[in-house]
């Protein structure tokens, strides 16, 4: 597989997975009330083996379902996508008896998880996050506010990331699985655009232990960064689905609907912006699938390319189902409209997991910072050549030089 094509079994696939969206969980997600945690539609994914693949899966693998669920039904994507946050820390930091107890439950569709990482005043600034930490004989004792946190309150536990070290920026932030029972934990739902459930959780003195902590103590920076450069570009893969989504539609929508004497697909004006339509969305698709692949392959510069990825996309998503809206008229402003349902969906991906202009200066940071360790090109070369003369010798020499090197690290030449 290359970042440019799919072997024929990841496309029938993602096809297999549209279909399964359409068919079977987009009724149970119009059963479902929004802004709520829909637990008949976490134990379909979960019985469909959906949960477990994704946990088990690399981040290629991941985009993929993102991207086929979201074509066909966003509110199952999402249902699945918000598990896979808020349990991936403890695949990969987790201790034993952690993974014990909670994936099982994740992967059966009957545990609900939740990434607890922005606060009001830290949302994509991670490493100012300011929930505390406090020492006590048995562990610690978290005290302040969560916002922003998709399944809250309503999940059955959250990875909670708060200061243990204060004034150490990123180094002093520890990652605590605390489970929503613990004493002190409360939390209240937010109204917001998106149909998905967001809310906010309130720590008055909530008794954490050294048995609870995902990593090591005050290295939770580096897990909450791990989660998000695997879920970055599946993010975009998300973005992806939902753009595909609107362009099916839209293709539809102007091959069939007559006006000005024929088909809207018969006026430039349309057709070009079709075009246009489904260009971005191609593109966008391909750099996804390019960070998932470096990811996986453990290459250099994965932070970068999963900005990237991100950005692209969900730029990439807003301008096609703004431009769907547009072509299909006021019929795609009516409550319960495909569109309608999609322009909510596609406005927060540019704004959670890193906002994209957050993304922005991760891709530039990082180009400046590669820019950095270049030679400079206006600067005369110190250093001796190392490469071959492009002149070819009349009279190679076989004989060592009698001229001592000028130099203890030049061989004399041969």
């Amino acid at each position: 597989m290359t970042a440019f094509s799919l072997e024929p079994e990841q496309t029938a696939w993602c096809e297999e997975l549209r279909t399964l969206a359409v068919r079977e969980l987009r009724p149970l997600a119009e059963k479902g009330e929004p802004g709520r945690v829909n637990r008949p539609l976490l134990a379909a994914l979960g019985e469909l083996g959906l949960l477990g693949r994704m946990l088990g899966s690399g981040a290629l693998d991941l985009c993929l379902l993102r991207e086929s669920l979201a074509r066909g039904c966003t509110e199952a994507e999402t249902a699945l996508a918000l598990q896979g946050l808020g349990t991936t820390p403890i695949v990969q930091a987790g201790t034993p008896a952690h993974r014990e107890r909670w994936l099982p439950e994740v992967r059966a569709g009957r545990a609900v998880a939740a990434f607890a990482l922005s606060e009001p005043g830290a949302g994509s600034d991670a490493a100012a996050l300011s929930l505390a930490a406090e020492h006590t004989a048995d562990g610690w004792r978290l005290t302040g506010e969560k916002c922003w946190i998709s399944n809250a309150p309503e999940a059955d536990f959250a990875v909670v990331f708060a200061r243990t070290t204060p004034g150490a920026g990123s180094r002093g932030i520890t990652a605590f699985l605390v489970p929503a029972d613990r004493p002190g934990l409360t939390g209240s739902a937010l109204d917001m655009l998106s149909p998905h459930p967001i809310g906010t959780l309130e720590f008055d003195g909530v008794p954490v232990t050294a048995d609870d902590v995902l990593g090591e103590p005050d290295r939770g920076f580096r897990v909450a960064m791990n989660t998000l450069n695997l879920f970055r570009p599946s993010v975009g893969a998300f973005a992806v689905g939902m753009a595909r989504a609107a362009l099916d539609a839209t293709l539809d929508h102007t091959a069939h609907r007559t006006a000005f004497g024929g088909p809207l697909s018969d006026l430039q004006a349309v057709s070009h912006q079709v075009a246009e339509m489904a260009t971005r969305t191609e593109a966008a698709r391909l750099l996804v699938h390019a960070a998932a692949a470096a990811y996986d392959a453990g290459e250099s510069g994965v932070p970068r390319r999963a900005a990237m990825a991100k950005l692209y996309a969900t730029e990439t998503a807003q301008y096609v189902v703004d431009t769907a809206v547009q072509l299909h008229g006021a019929r795609a402003l009516r409550r319960g409209h495909l569109l309608e349902h999609l322009y909510r969906e596609v406005r927060a991906p540019r704004i959670y997991e890193g906002a994209s202009e957050v993304q922005r200066t991760i891709i530039a940071k990082e180009l400046y910072a590669n820019a950095a360790q270049l030679p400079d090109p206006h600067e005369p070369s110190t250093e001796p050549s190392t490469e071959p003369s492009t002149e070819p010798s009349t009279e190679p020499s076989t004989e060592p030089s009698a001229e001592p090197s000028a130099s203890p690290t030049q061989e004399p030449p041969a």
